[in-house]
Order: structure tokens, then C-alpha cells, then sequence
């Protein structure tokens, strides 16, 4: 059975040299961000993830784009929680030597919403410092494109409200009860390079995660996994700390319920991850 104790969990955190955290949704549930999965599942008449697919976007780039234009605009508003300011210290050399002195961290997340690196960009304009850690955004950023052309090396961060002008109030017409939108292909996002259509720039079902390498790297080496935050359904996000304990780490998991693999934690420590995560690390 895994444990509950801080102190115990505590020890260990002090003596780990290499810190790998794994989050997921449930990391900005406290921003008020939307899961694909539940209730919130659904967006019109479509499966929601369904829509985060390569087959998806073949057969309807328009569609696809108003959905990703209405999760930007979902997003935009929300702002880190204190979940994602408590793992922005553990980020941080200087605040993170009282709690784990000795320790490297690289943080995998799998949520696209930017929130992370939100919460790290605050932590440093304050204190003065950068992260010392890896942040990797595996499933991507909904506020970054990518050109579709396979000869053309574009890729950005893009802010714009709304990102084009055709996308623009497309959020809002069907949930007012009006017929959903038809835009052009012609009117949505394209590359100022070459003129071809741009795409969210997020990694759909099916695809790589962005530096898998890196990420099974860090696994395959770190004595800490925390996982924080998902359900561990998804692979291969779900099949990290399998290589963490292959190495002889240990494994703490942070969420609101029990989770698949939950079992086979060293540590278990149910709640919200705003309140659990900062008093559990004592950062």
C-alpha cells in the first residue's frame, strides 16, 4: 500500500538527485481549464478529442481550427494556480535547496494550456532568477503554429486575439443558437513564410511527443518521479514512472482520486493539487 506520510516523502525528496514530474489536467483543474475527457468531453456536436487528430484535420482543417481557436480563447483568460506555483519553486535552485538540496528536476507536462511556463516566467521576473529545470511541454502549446508544408521550417508563438479574423466570435455562435459557422480554407491561419496553411502546433492523438528522448532519458535516470494531476491513461506519459522504478526509484503520486497504477505508488496523496502540492513539499 503506499504511504501517506509527509515526512516520509519528505526524506526522500531531500535525498533525490534527479527529479522527474509528470502533470496532467488535473494541474489546472483550479485555473478553470476544461479536460477533452468527462463531462466537459464534448464541444458542439463533436467528440472533443476526436478533434485532436490528424484524420480529423484531414477531412475539416476549418473545423479543427475553430475548435483549437475556442480552446485559445477558453485558455487565455486562465492564469496558474497555486499547483503550478508550487512546482515553478521546485523549479527554482535557489528555493528548492531547503527541500531537496542536491536534486536536478525535469518537469513533463502533458497539458497544452501554457500554464506552466506561465507560472515559472512570474517566479522569475520576482525573484530574479531562471529555472534551473527542463520544462518540456510534451503535448505541445495551444498558443504556438506550425506551418503544414513539409518544406517550410516555420513555427512560432502566436498571441493574437483571435488569431484571424474569420476565426473571430466562432467560441460563441452555436452555444447563442445559431448554425454553425462555415469558414474558408482560404481564411484561416497561414504562414507568413510560404503562404500555407498553418496548424495548431500541439501534438494530436497518434503523433510523437515533443523530446520523447529527452523524456525517457530523464526517466530512465531519476530516483523521484511525481506525478501530479492525470490519470495515467494516456502512453507513454502513463509508462514513465515504470521506468522510474525499473531504476530503483520512487513514485509519489498527487491527485484528486485514486488513478490507474495509483496501487503501485510509493507515496498516494489524494486532493485538490493546489492545497496538497505546497504543503506536501514545504517549498
Amino acid at each position: 500500500m503506499p504511504s501517506s506520510s509527509v515526512e516520509d516523502f519528505r526524506r526522500v525528496l531531500f535525498t533525490s538527485t534527479k527529479i522527474l514530474i509528470i502533470s496532467g489536467a488535473g494541474l489546472s483543474a483550479a485555473s478553470g481549464i476544461a479536460t477533452f475527457r468527462g463531462t466537459n468531453g464534448r464541444w458542439r456536436r463533436y467528440d472533443a478529442a476526436k478533434l485532436a487528430t490528424l484524420s480529423a484535420w484531414q477531412e475539416n482543417q476549418s473545423t479543427v481550427w475553430q475548435f483549437f481557436h475556442y480552446r485559445r480563447e477558453e485558455v487565455r483568460p486562465s492564469r496558474p494556480n497555486s499547483a503550478h506555483e508550487a512546482l515553478a519553486r521546485l523549479c527554482t535552485s535557489s528555493l528548492r535547496k531547503s527541500v531537496a538540496p542536491n536534486a536536478t528536476v525535469t518537469h513533463a507536462t502533458q497539458n497544452i494550456d501554457g500554464l506552466n511556463l506561465e507560472a515559472l516566467t512570474k517566479l522569475s521576473a520576482e525573484t530574479g532568477e531562471e529555472s534551473d529545470a527542463q520544462l518540456v511541454e510534451m503535448h505541445g502549446n495551444l498558443f504556438d503554429v506550425v506551418c503544414t508544408a513539409h518544406d517550410c521550417d516555420y513555427r512560432a508563438k502566436n498571441m493574437d486575439h483571435p488569431i484571424c479574423t474569420a476565426l473571430e466570435g466562432t467560441e460563441k455562435v452555436v452555444a447563442e443558437g445559431n448554425i454553425e459557422p462555415v469558414v474558408k480554407r482560404a481564411d484561416l491561419p497561414h504562414c507568413p513564410q510560404c503562404q500555407q496553411l498553418l496548424r495548431p502546433d500541439v501534438v494530436w492523438f497518434g503523433e510523437r511527443p515533443k523530446r520523447i528522448h529527452d523524456i525517457l532519458e530523464a526517466a530512465k535516470t531519476a530516483d523521484l518521479c511525481l506525478v501530479v494531476g492525470t490519470s495515467s491513461l494516456v502512453q507513454p506519459a502513463s509508462k514513465l514512472p515504470e521506468y522510474v522504478r525499473a531504476n530503483g526509484g520512487k513514485i509519489a503520486v498527487f491527485n484528486v482520486e485514486v488513478t490507474n497504477h495509483s496501487d503501485e505508488a510509493d507515496f498516494l496523496f489524494l486532493g485538490a493539487c493546489e492545497v496538497e502540492l505546497a504543503r506536501i513539499l514545504g517549498i
